[in-house]
């Protein structure tokens, strides 16, 4: 479905996980692996993986903020190291190599964080050979998810299916080509463009949030 205006469309996270699986039957039959980008992506995830009845495991991605706007980023890195640019911003900022790599640096320690802790209830599965539903709860410039795309294709998957309830439609046309599919319930054409505006429900989870919803997800397996 395209929007051109941001309204509500989605109760919550749960709700979009659920709405989302439906989308997803076709792949039941590849026995697929979910993976979720923490945190926002993590509720989504589960409702898929529950509903598809497949592993889940996580691909820990973040983006790099700019220091003088947090809220919006030039790139992003995933564990593995992996760092995507959106070079024409990168451009635009006038950004050293070494200032990219620090930055990078700082957000690759949070990520080392969240997987020293997440990686307690979830183990890193194998992609190799598999088919790879990797899923955030909206995709709004898409750098995120790029990197994301290249870390799975590292480890070997054989198909890359990227699931989302919203996309902007700039973030939905970078990502098309980059994945085997590409599933949002909704793709927005708007001037201005926030995950949280399609949800009637948002908040930032927290990391005793998510460890209760893998401890819940793995003791229901």
């Amino acid at each position: 479905m395209i929007v051109k205006e941001a309204y509500p469309h989605l109760r919550d996270r749960t709700d979009a996980g659920q709405r989302l699986a439906e989308e997803l039957r076709r792949y039941q039959r590849e026995d697929p692996l979910v993976f979720a980008i923490p945190r926002g992506g993590i509720p989504v995830a589960v409702e898929v993986a529950k509903a598809l009845g497949c592993r889940l495991d996580l691909i820990i991605t973040r983006k790099i903020p700019i220091p003088s706007n947090p809220e919006a980023g030039y790139g992003a890195v995933t564990e593995d190291g992996v760092i995507v640019l959106n070079e024409p911003l990168v451009k635009s900022l006038n950004y050293s190599e070494v200032l990219i790599k620090r930055h990078a640096e700082e957000i690759k320690q949070e990520i080392k964080r969240r997987n020293s802790v997440y990686r307690t209830k979830l183990p890193m599965l194998s992609a190799e050979g598999k088919t790879a539903i990797i899923i955030d709860d909206g995709l709004a410039s898409g750098f995120t998810m790029m990197a994301a795309i290249k870390s799975i294709r590292e480890r070997k998957a054989a198909k890359v299916v990227v699931a989302v309830p919203v996309a902007s439609a700039s973030a939905w046309n970078l990502i098309k080509p980059l994945a085997d599919d590409i599933i949002s319930l909704i793709i927005a054409d708007t001037r201005y463009f926030a995950v949280a505006s399609f949800y009637q429900r948002w908040y930032d989870l927290d990391d005793e949030e998510v460890m209760e919803l893998l401890d819940k997800f793995t003791k229901e397996l």
